[in-house]
């Protein structure tokens, strides 16, 4: 298994200052969100993408993945009845993915919860079939360049569209492409109305991108949520992929978030291969 953890949480840190870090700490590779390097990443160009996947390898880490793909600029939503809008969201979702290609990431986990949520007097129906198209146009640009568009369930309590692995999986499989495929996140998941383990279990064919945290939104290990269990099931269903440590809660610093999650990941998933 490969470690990587999120770069937004070392906030006003240069960027080569986080991956020397990360390093340090004896993380695999690093993922980042777009809107750190430049609150509308619409302005951040192919060279200086790649320049961040430089200082990235220069490091010794993988880029691995960008997510927070639509928390900027505002007014971004990837299922609204408003064209204009939609194709804007998708149009800036296939520049993120050239940016993408650039740094060398392989996979864009599509989170942003706001920005796909039903919006009221819309249809759920209506809104899955625009979601759908939209994201498979944004497929066929990532996909060329290597990168897995990794939708993410959210829960109920972040938006009202794909809360679950069922339904997200259900949406996967009408975008009907290869370079769409699924995220799960332990925070989200703790919201499944099925165990951790059974939702890795059943989401197995499709599992392409994983998040490391807690239900109380902080780093794992930091919380009551047990790694065991979920790192035996990724085992079983031959998971071998990164395992991304994404935090909501800053406290108590960052680096105490990154020492110790990685302490902890190491040692339940050393637990997890012993059984």
């Amino acid at each position: 298994m490969k470690f990587a953890i999120c770069n937004e949480m070392f906030d006003g840190w240069e960027f080569h200052r986080v991956c020397q870090y990360v390093a340090n700490c004896g993380y695999d590779g690093i993922e980042i969100a777009p809107f750190t390097f430049n609150r509308n990443p619409i302005k951040i160009d192919e060279a200086h993408a790649a320049t961040i996947g430089q200082t990235a390898r220069a490091a010794g880490l993988e880029l691995v993945a960008m997510h927070w793909l639509l928390a900027m600029p505002p007014g971004l939503h990837l299922t609204t009845p408003d064209t204009e809008v939609r194709n804007r969201t998708i149009d800036f979702a296939k520049h993120l993915a050239r940016l993408g290609g650039a740094m060398g990431a392989k996979f864009m986990v599509w989170g942003s919860p706001k920005q796909r949520d039903v919006v009221e007097g819309d249809t759920y129906e209506c809104a899955f079939k625009r979601g759908v198209e939209g994201v498979r146009q944004v497929c066929e640009v990532a996909g060329s360049l290597g990168i897995t568009v990794a939708m993410e369930p959210l829960g109920p309590q972040e938006t009202n569209f794909m809360l679950f692995a069922d339904d997200t999986i259900q949406f996967i499989e009408q975008v009907d492409h290869p370079a769409c495929q699924l995220h799960l996140d332990v925070k989200a998941m703790s919201s499944e109305p099925d165990p951790i383990p059974q939702v890795i279990k059943a989401g197995a064919d499709h599992l392409a991108y994983f998040h490391a945290n807690d239900a109380n939104l902080r780093g794992p290990g930091f919380g009551q949520t047990d790694y065991v269990p979920i790192a035996t099931a990724l085992k079983e269903v031959g998971y071998d992929g990164y395992v991304s440590v994404e935090v909501f809660d800053y406290s108590p610093d960052p680096q105490t978030i990154a020492t110790q999650s990685l302490a902890y990941l190491k040692e339940t998933f050393h637990q997890a291969n012993a059984i």
